[in-house]
């Protein structure tokens, strides 16, 4: 049995996971899985460079990590760095920071590597289940990128794309500084066309038609689990391995890219850091689904973040 400590930074938020890896027994216990929103990804697609607001605020994050993880004694630590960091001119300033609050340095990995980690942490505990098909193809929507992953017991074939909640929001949805509230048909149609081309792009390396079972992960995902179970407050146990059909998802994108501002606020499970990007991430899902001809999408809560946990085990 080993501690481990896995820190995945994102686009959007910014989470942390110690937990108690047995890899005799494939399993993983937590003892604190936690997420802030940082939006480090902040202008990142307009200017290439991370704005000092949005440093300032995943290093506070990484500050109460710092406690949480000596706290429990993790023996190992990896700190993960996916999209915002990766597309960064200066991302030294964003190494130098975490390097000094948590004595590791963050490694900015590939789309490639983010994918296999997603895809272990999503598909570990399914193995062997019968009333899921393979292959599978594992979805994990962030703010700046989506990673595809067709695989059975290994990867089979993946790619990231630059299609994300925050990224589609911000290049779409966003008009003299303010997401349009609600979006314009234009805006929507442009915003989807994008995703349309991102997914060309995906499969051409990945054979999306041939998966038998849709795993969705991250935030937008889970988000969508949530409103679909109309859920009085965010749950993970409920949302985990929870299933929402195709016709479902429709019909939560078509309200999502209606509703106003204080519409969607007014969900009490939606974390408020999610609430201006919640349709771009929604209609990425949708996109997919349809793309796919998936009837519907298992929603996983154990996604890169466990993946990281494992590689240290």
């Amino acid at each position: 049995m080993t501690r481990v400590a896995a820190v995945d930074c994102g686009t959007n938020s910014i989470r942390l996971l110690v937990a108690d890896a047995d890899p005799a027994t494939g399993e993983l216990t937590d003892l604190d899985r936690r997420m802030t929103i940082v939006r480090l990804g902040q202008g990142v697609d307009r200017t290439g460079r991370l704005a000092p607001e949005a440093l300032e605020r995943t290093f506070a994050a990484c500050r109460e990590y710092a406690e949480v993880i000596k706290e429990h004694g993790a023996e190992r630590l990896r700190f993960v760095a996916t999209s915002a960091s990766r597309d960064a001119e200066n991302r030294d300033d964003f190494v130098r920071g975490v390097l000094d609050i948590l004595g590791v340095e963050p490694e900015v990995i590939t789309g490639d590597q983010e994918a296999a980690f997603s895809f272990t942490g999503a598909t570990k505990e399914l193995t062997g289940r019968a009333d899921l098909d393979t292959p599978y193809l594992v979805v994990d929507i962030g703010g700046g990128s989506t990673e595809f992953v067709v695989g059975d017991d290994r990867v089979r074939a993946a790619r990231s794309v630059d299609v994300g909640c925050v990224r589609m929001t911000e290049r779409h949805l966003v008009h003299d500084g303010a997401v349009t509230d609600p979006p314009t048909a234009a805006q929507v149609a442009a915003m989807r066309a994008d995703i349309e081309a991102a997914l060309d792009l995906a499969e051409r390396t990945v054979p999306l038609r041939e998966a038998r079972t849709l795993v969705g992960l991250a935030g937008s995902v889970t988000s969508v689990s949530a409103i679909a179970q109309e859920l009085p407050e965010y749950d993970s146990a409920a949302i985990h391995h929870s299933r929402v059909s195709h016709d479902r998802v429709r019909e939560i994108t078509d309200w999502l890219l209606r509703s106003s501002h204080a519409e969607r606020a007014a969900v009490p499970s939606l974390h408020p850091g999610r609430v201006d990007v919640i349709a771009a991430g929604a209609l990425v899902l949708l996109a997919i689904m349809e793309r796919t001809g998936a009837e519907e999408v298992v929603v996983s809560e154990h996604d890169i973040l466990d993946g990281i946990a494992w590689s240290l085990a």
